[in-house]
């Protein structure tokens, strides 16, 4: 029986990590980005969906509305816009004949075939024809601003009506939904949370003296928890080294006890379903586990 315990320890101590940490992933929270009721919803924890993918609906009835509504506006605009186009070139027409006709009268004055005051007639009918021409091309103008107001606001409320669309930012697996269809919800409002967890980082701590033993692109064994004393051996690549040193968490259990600064890093690991967020894992070097075979 003695033999047995010491052996057993024997085993546990050659099973000791170089570090120990959680796994965890880029999360993303997805919000609602217009106000209204959630009139499609069709998704549950668990799916696996992909980058731009429309998971929901947001009600764009008045939206719409608004938009035609605008559209209409635009239109008659447009109408008033060609008419005044029109009358601006009548207008021109009137002030070149009168234009040509005090050109004639200021030669048959010159020869004095008209009098003075003929002359100061025609010429009066050409400012007065000149000033009308200009408010008709300011009301031309007016109506290409308002115009052009209007096709901005006709633009945003495009953008309105496709952000009522609930799209994924990024591909992945939902964790959370907050919120089901026929829900009202407001802009900002958490609709879900999704992460991809193709691949988990395992978020582990090291002491200083180990430093030297980790490198970014290193391979390394990871373990988890497979029964009471058994694991799971996975393989995995450190793809982060703290630049600083930081007081250990409370959640890490280091092979040096009481020791108070170490280091982070990261180690990406393949998912092949059995890693979750939150997980304890456990790393070895690669080194430690060739010279363990030995």
């Amino acid at each position: 029986m003695l033999v047995l315990i010491l052996l057993g320890a024997c085993n546990r101590n050659e099973q000791l990590s170089d570090a120990y940490g959680n796994f965890e992933a880029t999360e993303v929270l997805v919000s609602a980005e217009e106000n209204g009721r959630l009139l499609s919803f069709p998704i549950n924890e668990g799916d696996v969906i992909q980058k731009g993918q429309v998971l929901g609906i947001i009600d764009t009835t008045m939206l719409v509305l608004k938009r035609e509504q605008l559209k209409a506006s635009g239109y008659a605009l447009e109408v008033g816009e060609r008419q005044v186009e029109k009358s601006v070139a009548v207008q021109q027409a009137k002030v070149d004949l009168l234009q040509k006709e005090l050109t004639r009268v200021r030669a048959m004055l010159e020869a004095e075939a008209v009098t003075q005051q003929r002359f100061d007639q025609v010429d009066g009918e050409v400012t007065i024809a000149q000033r009308q021409l200009s408010q008709i091309q300011a009301q031309k103008e007016q109506l290409r601003a308002e115009r052009q107001v209007l096709t901005a606001q006709i633009n945003t409320l495009n953008e309105q009506v496709s952000r009522c669309h609930v799209v994924a930012p990024v591909g992945g697996t939902i964790l959370q939904k907050y919120a089901e269809a026929g829900e009202m919800t407001a802009a900002g409002k958490p609709l879900l949370k999704l992460a991809d967890i193709e691949y988990m980082l395992l978020r582990a701590y090291i002491t200083g003296s180990q430093l030297d033993d980790v490198t970014i692109g290193q391979s390394v064994e990871v373990l988890i928890d497979r029964g009471e004393d058994n694991y799971h051996r996975l393989e995995g690549t450190v793809t982060w080294v703290a630049q600083s040193a930081e007081f250990t968490p409370k959640i890490i259990q280091t092979k040096e006890e009481r020791v108070d600064l170490v280091y982070a890093i990261k180690v990406r690991v393949p998912n092949d379903g059995r890693l979750k967020i939150g997980m304890p894992g456990e790393v070895v070097w690669q080194k430690n586990k060739s010279s363990s075979h030995d």
